[in-house]
């Protein structure tokens, strides 16, 4: 069996820390109805969405059914604090030096999931479906060699970068040519 691919590269920021808070006073100690629904929100108390620039992506090898491989992406908490992650990640493949998308990202397939509280070290995956373009009419879908995915963890506009060559559509199949599930 091949070892895991694995990533740490980002399209965002570095993660930056927060100036200590002031003593609260005697009436910012009750806490508020708002902030007691972020944190309801957030899934834990403490913890915030899980951001590209914490996290470490790694891929399993996977089942296959009539024409299509699932694999497991795995997301690694890599950084210092407590996170939580819910619902689709963003899915896609790339190609050349740019790394622009080649067609459709991938279809979200079922439910949104319960929210996943990720300690540092604590790992939260999905599955992604990838069907065998060769399967399609070449005309439709206009076979394009890919350099890997660009992922995007739920509820982050920065992305990651995979490395893992196949195949994709340039253009919009008649199907889905990549299926993800909800983050569990």
């Amino acid at each position: 069996m091949d070892q895991p691919v694995t990533s740490t590269a980002t399209l965002g920021a570095p993660p930056t820390t927060a100036a200590p808070a002031p003593a609260p006073s005697p009436a910012a100690a009750q806490p508020t109805r708002a902030a007691s629904e972020a944190e309801a929100a957030d899934g834990a108390a403490g913890a915030s969405d899980c951001k590209a620039a914490d996290l470490k992506l790694s891929i399993r090898d996977g089942e296959g059914a009539a024409g299509t491989v699932y694999r497991t992406l795995v997301f690694t908490n890599a950084g210092s604090r407590t996170c939580t992650m819910q619902g689709f990640p963003g899915v896609s493949y790339v190609t050349g030096d740019d790394g622009h998308q080649v067609g459709p990202a991938a279809y979200r397939d079922g439910t949104k999931g319960a929210p996943v509280t990720m300690a540092p070290g604590v790992s939260s995956s999905t599955v992604i479906g990838f069907v065998n373009v060769q399967n399609f009419d070449p005309a439709a879908c206009q076979p394009t060699e890919t350099r890997g995915l660009r992922v995007y963890p739920p509820h982050d506009t920065a992305s990651m970068f995979l490395p893992l060559p196949g195949t994709g559509c340039s253009a919009t199949p008649p199907g889905n040519q990549l299926t993800v599930k909800t983050v569990s």
